[in-house]
């Protein structure tokens, strides 16, 4: 993870209060925003007004959504599969038992048994609304299976060559939520096909990107949020985030097992993210921005005694220390407020 975030502003800040900056802090007893003469600082920086975006980076990975796996609805021997990295439509073959073609069709339920007339359920009504899209009608698309839908079945297994029973089961079709891409081939022609035993991994058509981002991170990052996915060839592709995991995880780098979320990318312009698979890329995420702030850098700031956070005002030779209200950390400097603060003013900071 490479960022400019809360967290890594508050290490800075620890690393001030630790006595890292050689700049005066206010001694007990001493009066916040009184002027002092104690020196002047190794070096000074402007107050800043503008816009402050917290911001963040994270590794992913391009690839496909809807991973899913494609398992035998007969007993056979596998005669035809498809090329892996190809793409399956509704009404297209998936695969082949002892010549006899599996279809796929779109829908969110398994197949799982062979339906009939005066079968009942919501893969019936799955199988109507295909047969429907298909062109062949004649039958109110609902969870019965009528003399009509039956019918409706002839007609559709009559254009494939298959004999006309009127019945569909798993040896016939599988249900996938769309279209689908072929990632691998789990039993090749020839091999021995169970029901229920892989025979294809699939995922979806569409381009996505996963990537692990810190749960303290999360918030840069809900459904919705707008990103930018830097891509193997130099190019960049919008998006912004579909999806954000519900459980957290240790990461995989043994030196790193602050809790992780998943989250999904989805690509404003898919056709756009074309030729990469299991590519590494760079997610560049955008959280909150507040506008018209007054920033100073992050090391400028000084732990006060009391509490709190104070900063060197420099001006005509002359140092006051002030203390200030913080806001927004992020691309390394901090929102602040207060003390008589003014855009253009000279703060101290480390000599560089």
């Amino acid at each position: 993870m490479r960022r400019g975030r809360a967290v890594a502003a508050a290490v800075a800040v620890l690393a001030v209060a630790a006595g890292s900056l050689a700049l005066t802090r206010l001694g007990p007893g001493e009066e916040t925003g009184g002027a002092k003469n104690t020196g002047l600082p190794p070096a000074t920086a402007p107050v800043e007004r503008g816009d402050l975006r917290d911001s963040a980076q994270a590794d992913g990975t391009l690839g496909y959504d809807k991973q899913r796996k494609v398992n035998a609805g007969a007993a056979g021997t596998i005669t035809w599969t498809p090329r892996t990295g190809s793409t399956v439509e509704r009404n297209e073959r998936l695969y082949e038992v002892d010549g006899r073609p599996v279809r796929l069709m779109y829908g969110a339920g398994p197949m799982y048994r062979t339906l009939k007339p005066g079968d009942n359920g919501r893969d019936v009504e799955q199988l109507e609304r295909n047969l429907a899209e298909l062109g062949y009608t004649g039958f109110t698309p609902d969870e019965e299976y009528t003399e009509l839908t039956s019918a409706a079945v002839k007609r559709w297994q009559k254009s494939h060559d298959a004999k006309r029973t009127g019945k569909v089961g798993p040896q016939d079709i599988t249900f996938a939520p769309g279209k689908v891409r072929i990632k691998s081939v789990g039993a090749g022609v020839g091999e021995q096909a169970q029901p229920g035993t892989p025979v294809l991994e699939t995922t979806g058509s569409e381009r996505i990107v996963t990537f692990r981002l810190d749960v303290a991170e999360s918030r840069l990052a809900k459904a919705g949020t707008k990103v930018t996915v830097d891509l193997p060839d130099g190019t960049t592709a919008s998006g912004k985030v579909s999806s954000v995991g519900r459980t957290a995880k240790p990461g995989d780098d043994p030196q790193d097992d602050s809790p992780k979320v998943t989250l999904t990318v989805s690509f404003d312009e898919p056709d756009e993210v074309d030729g990469f698979d299991q590519s590494p890329v760079t997610v560049n995420l955008t959280g909150e921005t507040r506008r018209d702030v007054l920033t100073v850098p992050v090391n400028a700031l000084l732990a006060l005694p009391g509490g709190g956070f104070g900063l060197q005002v420099v001006r005509g030779g002359t140092v006051r220390e002030v203390k200030v209200e913080l806001g927004m950390f992020a691309e390394g400097r901090v929102e602040v407020s207060g003390g008589g603060l003014r855009e253009g003013a000279k703060v101290g900071v480390p000599k560089i």
